[in-house]
């Protein structure tokens, strides 16, 4: 199963994303540094942009994994008080009362943006990994219910991602930036994820690491350790992204 998940991520790269120039949503966590490194090794011209607000974890940890696997790197450090400028910006873009949406929206549009300014028109995002994989913590709540209300969970999650997509759709298109995501736009590689045995994802309720049979397949390509076994945390909360938009929203009240 371990060799048909790698040659499945490897071909959905190559369906999704044709292009030999692009760039990469990156924070050096096992699912951007997978894409990565899948890229990497199909000889495209592959920029990573991370953002983050300065001293965050994804901005350190992010340099280590990039230095290592060999890529060029942009960083982009964000400012508090143009952060709140744009922020108010794509909440009126995207419409959205889901502060987790507006919060990664905002991160894409700083992402959409830094491509464009390179002349990259294309950005790859790893999502679909914690929701195929059951990367997020609700996997574990869920888990004691059985299988079929992991897939359940699973079906919701998907669905949410997707809606999720669109919306960044609408912010990164003011910056003609086409953002896609090789592992949820591969209906072959969806529908291949889902059928792989749920124990090969998550062990159990206590399961703080997850998406096991990922992380495996993570190493197998090259990804470094510290990157592929690294316990997961979201864009939002790496980059300081969450905390700067609480401020913001203490502020405004």
């Amino acid at each position: 199963m371990l060799q048909r998940l790698v040659r499945a991520l490897r071909e959905a790269v190559e369906e999704i994303l044709p292009e030999q120039n692009m760039a990469i949503a990156f924070s050096g966590g096992v699912d951007s540094s997978l894409l990565a490194v899948i890229c990497r090794d199909l000889g495209k011209k592959t920029t990573l942009l991370t953002i983050g607000f300065p001293g965050s974890h994804d901005i350190s940890f992010s340099k280590i994994i990039a230095s290592q696997i060999g890529l060029e790197q942009k960083i982009i450090e964000l400012d508090y008080a143009e952060f709140q400028k744009n922020l108010a910006h794509v909440k009126q873009v995207v419409n959205c009362g889901n502060t987790s949406h507006v919060e990664n929206c905002i991160a894409y549009y700083y992402i959409a943006r830094a491509a464009n300014t390179l002349g990259i028109a294309v950005v790859a995002s790893a999502n679909g990994c914690d929701e195929l994989f059951c990367g997020y913590n609700g996997y574990r709540n869920v888990y004691n219910k059985g299988e079929l209300a992991i897939m359940e969970y699973m079906e919701s999650k998907i669905e949410n991602e997707l809606m999720l997509i669109r919306e960044i759709s609408s912010v990164s298109s003011e910056f003609s930036v086409n953002v896609r995501q090789p592992f949820l736009s591969s209906a072959r590689f969806v529908e291949f994820a889902k059928n792989i045995p749920i124990g090969q994802k998550i062990k159990g309720a206590d399961d703080m690491l997850r998406k096991h049979i990922l992380r495996q397949a993570a190493l197998a390509l090259g990804v470094p350790v510290e990157s592929a076994l690294q316990p997961k945390k979201a864009l939002q909360y790496g980059s300081h992204i969450h905390k700067n938009y609480k401020k913001s929203m203490a502020v405004r009240i």
